[in-house]
C-alpha cells in the first residue's frame, strides 16, 4: 500500500442519508479542509470497507475501520503518494492504473473559478498559461477546493468547498459539478 491517511469515518455534517460514495467524496473534503489552504492535489484509492476487514485487517485497525459499524463509511479512502510538482494533472492521470481491489477513486485539488457572469468575458485565443494568469487576475475569481470521486461502475460525486465560505455546511455537492476531472478519474479504470 501507498502512503494513508487517516481519515474520520463520519466528518461533520456528512448527511446520513448520502450514497457511500458521496459520503467518502464530503469524508475526503473534510480531512483536506483540516490540512487548510494552499495544498497539492491529492489521490486517494477508494477500497470497500468490508473487504478491506476481512483482507487487511491490520490496515483497517489502523484506518478506523475494524469495527463492523452501521456508522462506518462503506467505502475507506487511502490517501496515495503525492502527485508529482510540475506535473499537468491530466498527464499525471494518464499514467495511474488501478488494481482490481480498488472501487473507486478520488482527487481532491484547489482551483481558480469565475462565475458565470465573468465567463463570457474571457478573451479567446489564449494559451491555457495565459487563461490561469488571466483569471488569476480577474476581480470576480473565487479560490475553491474540489473534491472528486467516481466509482468502477460510473458513478460519480464532486463537492466544491469556497475558500471565503470553508465550512462545511457550506460544501457543495452534485455528480455533475466538475464534469471534467469527473472523466479524468473514470479514465483511470479503463482497461
Amino acid at each position: 500500500m501507498l502512503s494513508m491517511s487517516n481519515l474520520s469515518s463520519s466528518p461533520g455534517g456528512t448527511p446520513m442519508a448520502a450514497t457511500p460514495l458521496t459520503r467518502a467524496v464530503l469524508e475526503i473534503d473534510e480531512y483536506a479542509s483540516s490540512l487548510g489552504w494552499d495544498k497539492p492535489a491529492r489521490l486517494f484509492a477508494l477500497v470497500d470497507t468490508a473487504k478491506l476487514r476481512m483482507s487487511e485487517p491490520r490496515l483497517a485497525r489502523q484506518l478506523g475501520q475494524d469495527q463492523d459499524d452501521a456508522g462506518k463509511s462503506q467505502l475507506t479512502p487511502i490517501e496515495q503518494d503525492e502527485v508529482p510538482k510540475g506535473t499537468p494533472l491530466d498527464k499525471f492521470l494518464g499514467t495511474i492504473a488501478w488494481p482490481s481491489s480498488i472501487v473507486g477513486c478520488a482527487l481532491t485539488v484547489e482551483r481558480l473559478m469565475l462565475p458565470p457572469s465573468a465567463e463570457a468575458s474571457v478573451p479567446e485565443g489564449l494559451s491555457d498559461k495565459q487563461l490561469a494568469k488571466w483569471v488569476a487576475a480577474h476581480p470576480d475569481r473565487q479560490e475553491v477546493r474540489l473534491t472528486v470521486g467516481v466509482l468502477r461502475d460510473g458513478s460519480r460525486e464532486s463537492a466544491v468547498r469556497l475558500r471565503e465560505k470553508d465550512s462545511s455546511t457550506e460544501v457543495l455537492t452534485g455528480a455533475t459539478l466538475v464534469p471534467g476531472l469527473a472523466e479524468a478519474l473514470a479514465a483511470t479504470f479503463l482497461d
